[in-house]
């Protein structure tokens, strides 16, 4: 029997190279997304397709019981829906937070709870949340994306303590800029930007070695922790010293 591997905004960007790396190594794939159109042909051939919205639970956990009924087992869970704020605003859009905020945040809970009622049965399997090194500070201008993402990151770890006892080993992936459908809605500047396809040979190979947390490139990894580390005081003079551009 085949391991097998469910990617929830798996129809594009990050979800998808995913999913195409895991049916080259063999894998038994499930992708889930709003729009299965976005997917090709030969993709809709070699996945098991859902139409689902992440922020709803019930329809989710039916995608994954269908998933498991046909392939038998689940061995990884890959959280990957998101949702990003696109144009910077210094005024804060509370309807678009809230979006951010379901996807981002309740669809990772809804995913990793669907894929909990067979891991905890298996005392086996892997969660897998994609974040962002977005998570580590509070970015000018997106303050829903970054507060969603720092809320995945911690989930994690909570869950990484809870659960390893379970058999059950829990994974966050922090990117930095990805060519994505997602990143090409932003009018920022985007420093280290990396094709979707190599960020996704990175998150596979942090995922193949169950790594606790992953943060890259390595330039960005640095930049990040160095101002999350830094004193909040000089962090908020530097982030105020108009470093990123902002439209209304």
């Amino acid at each position: 029997m085949r391991e097998s591997v469910f990617i929830t905004g798996g129809t594009s960007g990050l979800g998808l190279a995913l999913a195409k790396l895991y049916d080259q190594a063999g894998f038994s794939v499930a992708v889930c997304g709003r729009d299965l159109t976005k997917l090709s042909p030969l993709d809709r051939e070699n996945f098991q397709c859902y139409e689902v919205d992440v922020t709803k639970s019930e329809d989710l956990i039916a995608a994954v019981d269908d998933f498991v009924a046909k392939k038998g087992r689940l061995d990884i869970m890959i959280a990957s829906a998101g949702r990003s704020v696109g144009s910077k605003s210094k005024v804060p859009r509370f309807d678009v937070a809230r979006e951010v905020i379901a996807i981002n945040v309740f669809g990772v809970i809804n995913a990793f709870e669907a894929a909990c009622k067979y891991m905890l049965s298996q005392k086996k399997g892997q969660l897998v949340a994609i974040s962002s090194v977005a998570g580590f500070v509070g970015l000018p201008g997106a303050s829903s994306y970054s507060a969603s993402k720092a809320a995945v990151t911690i989930y994690c770890e909570s869950l990484m303590l809870d659960l390893k006892d379970q058999g059950i080993t829990t994974s966050v992936i922090c990117p930095g800029f990805v060519d994505t459908p997602l990143t090409k809605k932003n009018n920022h500047s985007m420093p280290f930007l990396m094709s979707a396809g190599k960020a996704a040979v990175i998150m596979k190979n942090a995922i193949d070695r169950k790594k606790a947390l992953t943060i890259f490139p390595w330039p960005m990894k640095l930049i990040i922790t160095l101002l999350n580390k830094m004193p909040r005081c000089c962090y908020r003079f530097l982030m105020q010293l108009k470093v990123l551009n902002y439209s209304r």
